[in-house]
């Protein structure tokens, strides 16, 4: 029997906001073909930081983004709670203001087309190129990159010294420190151990091929890195190698390097 590789066979989608990048007949890598094009739709989400604050200079100062405005952090009051649990608080003459986005001093923007979402926290050091949205709850952490195409989606984590490039993360999803990922897809509450590396370029030049079962099914991508189903999980320093599949709840353990193909529900990857 064909494997299903379709985005529901490793996706709850009920929940995310951003479904309409994920075409359910089709393979689930499909997305990371028209994450730019989902991004450019102007109803996406998230508030469209304002022109010139994308101009590649480090902000001198901390800002706070609410109800369409962007106001110097002078005479506001911060708590930096738990971003994911929705403890960031910004108050105002003892006025919480409800949803507003904190973007500390040193973060860097640049080009257009990069959204925040509501109770987001951009800390000081990280570089965000656009296009790019980072959905409501959301953190990037200091030292964070990311190059573009990058949709992240509610309560996730970007963690410090992070580098993302054509990413998606569902709801929850996060890659807390010292990760990399190239053309890849996290589902929802997915958790990347420290130093995980998603690798998404062939040592021999050509196509990323993905095998499933007996087949070796096609991918018309050049760059593909990984695909981790919802609550896939991999050990510190592990590393998965291009065209990488985990179904959902899959776990790859420490140190290890993953091979390409198609693993199912609930695998457990050690060493070979």
């Amino acid at each position: 029997m064909p494997v299903n590789l379709s985005a529901p066979s490793f996706f709850d989608l009920s929940g995310f906001v951003h479904v309409a990048v994920f075409v359910e007949a089709e393979p689930v890598w499909q997305a990371l073909k028209v994450i730019g094009d989902y991004l450019a739709d102007p109803v996406s989400a998230g508030q469209v930081l304002p022109e010139g604050m994308g101009d590649g200079r480090p902000l001198p100062e901390t800002v706070i983004l609410a109800e369409g405005e962007v106001f110097s952090a002078a005479g506001f009051e911060i708590d930096y709670g738990s971003v994911g649990r929705g403890e960031l608080k910004v108050k105002n003459n003892g006025r919480e203001i409800e949803g507003a986005t904190v973007v500390m001093a040193g973060a860097v923007f640049l080009g257009g087309n990069i959204r925040l979402g509501r109770g987001v926290l951009v800390e000081s050091g990280a570089m965000i190129k656009g296009p790019a949205l980072i959905d409501d709850l959301s953190e990037v952490r200091q030292g964070a990159y990311l190059r573009g195409n990058c949709l992240i989606g509610r309560r996730c984590v970007v963690g410090h010294v992070t580098e993302l490039k054509n990413v998606i993360f569902l709801d929850d999803a996060k890659a807390g420190h010292f990760v990399y990922l190239g053309d890849s897809i996290l589902g929802n509450k997915v958790n990347l151990g420290a130093g995980t590396k998603l690798a998404n370029l062939r040592l021999i030049p050509g196509e990323v091929g993905v095998r499933a079962g007996s087949d070796m099914v096609a991918t018309g991508l050049r760059k593909m890195g990984a695909i981790f189903g919802d609550d896939a999980q991999s050990g510190c320093n592990s590393v998965t190698n291009p065209g990488t599949l985990l179904g959902p709840r899959s776990i790859v353990l420490p140190n290890v390097t993953v091979a390409s193909g198609f693993h199912p529900r609930g695998s457990i990857i050690r060493m070979s």
